[in-house]
């Protein structure tokens, strides 16, 4: 038991999960949260209800807030009073991006606090398990202060630099590989129950390679921070020729061709750009081209 307070505010699917780690793991914890009722279950557990938000933060030297976004987290913690966070720190695993979470660390120093600005790369069910990934950005004092209290919520908690964004650029960088994975996956279950194949059939192909796929993630960001994209095992070509048969296919089926449409026409830039013989992340090239 280790006795340490810490205060949760929010109390949705993964702030329950974080307050129920921490109570499972012998922390006092005290909670507060809008609607009182998600709190039941936890105060069956030992969690300590406290309705009056400057009373909640004062309970604790630290603070865990999880809700919506920053947006909703300003909105909560400027009803507390003034000078409650000073001398606190304020862990924020609520999602935003790297300008909000400046911001954020900003205002929280000018009320004397220290903020230490984290996201959550897992499900609730797996916070307080060795399978839950936080990452975390701030100053590396306050990190190792309460580092051993982080780990009760993740099986890797990782500080990822002093920059308070830095955790959310992550974060938006996995966003984006997730997006693409759930379109491309819902589009491949699409072809298979067009087909009349089994889409949970597919999740375990998928499931089955990938180890293939982690090691291509590896790869990948490897050949990209290297600049190393004249040893391709696949070619930009290659790919493009796959993609533009995709889109065929999915109209001889008569299924939406919008991801297949857009992966093609993003391959066929980077070919007509002189990149075809190239290892296929070298289209980081094209989509570099697009922000300027």
């Amino acid at each position: 038991m280790t006795g340490e307070k810490v205060t949760v505010i929010g109390l949705g699917s993964m702030g329950a999960a974080i307050a129920g780690a921490l109570v499972a793991k012998g922390f006092r914890v005290t909670v507060w949260n809008r609607d009182t009722s998600k709190a039941a279950p936890l105060i069956e557990r030992g969690a300590v209800l406290v309705t009056d938000l400057s009373a909640a933060i004062a309970a604790s030297p630290l603070l865990v807030i999880c809700v919506s976004d920053y947006k909703i987290t300003r909105s909560i913690l400027h009803t507390a009073d003034a000078a409650v966070l000073r001398g606190r720190t304020v862990v924020q695993l609520s999602t935003g991006t790297p300008k909000e979470a400046g911001e954020f660390d900003a205002w929280v120093q000018q009320q004397g606090g220290t903020s230490l600005n984290g996201d959550i790369m897992s499900w609730p069910r797996q916070i307080g398990t060795s399978e839950a990934t936080i990452t975390i950005a701030g100053a590396s004092a306050s990190f190792k202060q309460y580092e051993a209290t982080l780990q009760a919520l993740a099986g890797t908690v990782d500080h990822v630099g002093e920059e308070a964004g830095a955790s959310a650029v992550l974060f938006n960088a996995v966003m984006a590989y997730l997006a693409g994975n759930w379109v491309g996956f819902c589009h491949g279950a699409l072809i298979c129950e067009n087909a009349g194949l089994r889409p949970d059939a597919f999740g375990t192909l998928i499931a089955n390679i990938s180890p293939i796929l982690a090691t291509e993630s590896i790869h990948m960001g490897k050949v990209i921070q290297e600049g190393r994209f004249n040893e391709p095992e696949s070619t930009i070509n290659t790919t493009a020729i796959d993609l533009h048969l995709l889109v065929q296919h999915s109209k001889e089926a008569g299924i939406s061709a919008d991801l297949p449409v857009f992966a093609a026409n993003l391959f066929q830039r980077a070919v007509d750009a002189g990149y075809g013989g190239e290892e296929h992340a070298a289209i980081i090239k094209v989509m570099r081209k697009s922000a300027i």
